[in-house]
């Protein structure tokens, strides 16, 4: 039999809950109005991260796009009492409705990773959707900011930047590859280690979004602890190998999909927040390099009411962290030039 004061116990921790979101996740007062596009919002990245972004107080206008599969997703977000308005698009000829006046698209579309692939084994499906989506977006809102999740992201990003500049829309600072779940991870990792709350936990991850080229920065991680050079190295090797670890637990039947769309929504949060003005919203992303002699590369980036109002250095590196730094160079590069090739054939 529950009783009374137990019912009260749980209302009480289901506020302080509450309260923390607010805090350490989405603002939690409602700003100007927003909207955005999820491109792929029936997928296992997409539906989630929809359910995210409609509980997210900043957006206004909720449009979610897929080939197939999207009213029944729209209908099913939109009961969810919260302040934006959804609406869902299927089908290519309803691509430009889906687009038109947002102001941030997040395309998670394309195929999952399964056992055994790569991320550059699903270069060919997903590159040739992220074409055909960027191509859209050049069209219908060429203003909004472009967080791309669609893999390999160290190719897509590339591929959206060529397409955005033989429409001459490209804007090096409204294009971002979402890495914010090799943060996430790296957060979670280390903190288990260094037995501290991981809610108070930061750790700067740089370089790309594939095996070697992801490169936490332990070093600079708060709170700082002193854990072993092997410790250190273990983690980073986890937080490399993150998706292969979600893969292989799923046994086939997925990916990193949960996880990936909380970290979506995560950083589409933060770009509605420098949207809105926020000061000091610093995030991890893929973007135009300008501390690195590579086009793209993972950096701290402060959020701006422009998308990104600086691109920061690096900082100072361990020597573990100096050796991956340059190991990861010319992997990064390859795949950066993959999909610039891809995007001019």
């Amino acid at each position: 039999m529950v009783k009374p004061s137990m019912l009260r116990s749980l209302h009480s921790a289901a506020t302080r809950g509450v309260s923390h979101l607010s805090r350490r996740g989405y603002a939690s007062e409602p700003g100007p109005e927003r909207k955005v596009a999820v491109l792929g919002a029936a997928g296992g990245i997409g539906q989630p991260l929809s359910l995210l972004m409609k509980l997210n107080p900043l957006v206004s206008s909720l449009s979610l796009y897929d080939i197939a599969g999207t009213p029944g997703v729209a209908a099913d977000v939109s009961h969810i009492n919260t302040r934006s308005k959804v609406v869902g698009y299927q089908g290519e000829e309803e691509l430009g409705k889906a687009l038109e006046g947002a102001d941030v698209v997040i395309i998670p579309a394309g195929v999952p990773r399964k056992p055994g692939m790569t991320r550059d084994d699903l270069f060919n499906i997903n590159a040739g959707i992220v074409k055909a989506l960027c191509t859209a977006i050049s069209k219908y809102c060429p203003h909004a900011l472009v967080n791309m999740i669609s893999n390999p992201v160290n190719s897509t990003v590339p591929i959206a930047a060529e397409v955005f500049k033989k429409a001459g829309t490209y804007d090096e600072k409204r294009l971002f590859g979402v890495t914010t779940l090799d943060v996430v991870r790296a957060k979670t990792f280390y903190a288990g280690k260094a037995n501290v709350p991981v809610d108070g936990v930061n750790v700067p991850v740089v370089g790309g979004h594939a095996g070697i080229t992801i490169l936490p920065l332990f070093s600079q991680a708060t709170p700082k602890a002193n854990l072993d050079d092997d410790v250190i190295k273990a983690l980073t090797k986890r937080t490399q190998d993150g998706g292969t670890e979600v893969v292989e637990a799923k046994a086939g039947k997925g990916s990193a999909t949960l996880s990936m769309a909380y970290a979506g929504a995560l950083f589409a949060d933060a770009c509605l927040k420098g949207l809105n003005g926020v000061p000091d919203v610093v995030e991890c992303s893929f973007v135009q390099s300008t501390v690195t002699e590579l086009p793209f590369f993972a950096s701290k980036v402060r959020l701006g009411k422009n998308g990104v109002e600086e691109v920061l250095g690096l900082g100072p590196l361990s020597d573990f962290e100096k050796q991956g730094l340059e190991s990861l160079k010319g992997e990064l590069k390859s795949s950066i030039e993959k999909g610039i090739k891809f995007a001019n054939q």
